[in-house]
């Protein structure tokens, strides 16, 4: 039988002493805390006869919607255009290619902070001609506080839980070992949950000349969690 190869062993377990035993937990934190940001997406679209006259309907509803977003200011934290496209429609009957018509699309994606404008601007955006308003979508910034608290509470679960483990053996922590981060989970910038976003809303024309009511929009709660390993050694107890 030939000995085991140094590539063919299993890892070391880091196992305690009689002198310096360890003790592995595990803390966690759960946060749940109001949203920063949201974020909507606007479709706007455009048909005509030929190419040039839907390209034109196209610019110029895309330049009013991107002129209504621009228009809140500092609310609107980042608006970015998407896919375009122009697509000619064939007819159903018939021999030859002869195009019916030609079908304009143009995606925006605004991300706005202030969400009592959120509100307004979704409402005028859905009054504009053949354009349709998805979101919003609720989210935490990457670097938001709350990662950071939730990590902060997982480490400190995880040592409260070690001194309560080394308690119930009459004995004390005497060094931390080792910590390791397992992640902490913030909410999907795009929830698949119903409750994460609102319905698309599409309209063909503009409404009459009567101001278009705000929509009331509720921030959906974000959820922060946290998780972390650590080992420690303990003042040998008497058994």
């Amino acid at each position: 039988m030939t000995a085991p190869t140094e590539e063919s062993q299993p890892p070391a377990v880091p196992y305690g002493t009689p002198d310096a035993p360890r003790i592995a937990v595990r803390g966690e934190a759960h946060l749940e805390v109001d949203p920063e940001i949201a974020r909507i997406g606007v479709t706007v679209t455009a048909r005509g006869r030929d190419r040039r006259s839907a390209l034109d309907d196209l610019t110029r509803r895309n330049t009013t919607a991107l002129d209504l977003v621009k228009s809140y200011g500092d609310a609107v934290e980042r608006v970015e255009t998407g896919a375009f496209t122009v697509t000619p429609e064939l007819t159903k009957h018939g021999r030859g290619e002869r195009v019916r018509t030609y079908h304009g699309i143009v995606h925006l994606t605004a991300e706005l902070t202030d969400f009592t404008a959120l509100g307004e601007l979704t409402s005028r955006l859905a009054d504009l001609d053949l354009t349709r308003v998805d979101g919003p979508w609720w989210a935490l910034r990457p670097d938001s506080p709350a990662h950071r608290e939730a990590r902060r509470q997982a480490v400190h679960e995880a040592v409260q839980r070690a001194r309560e483990y080394a308690e119930a053996l009459g004995t004390t922590l005497s060094a931390l070992v080792e910590l390791a981060d397992i992640g902490a989970e913030g909410p999907h910038p795009y929830p698949t949950a119903a409750g994460g976003r609102m319905r698309s809303v599409a309209y063909s024309a503009a409404a009459e000349d009567a101001a278009t009511a705000p929509l009331d929009l509720e921030p959906q709660r974000q959820h922060v969690h946290a998780q972390v390993n650590a080992r420690f050694t303990m003042v040998p107890p008497r058994l």
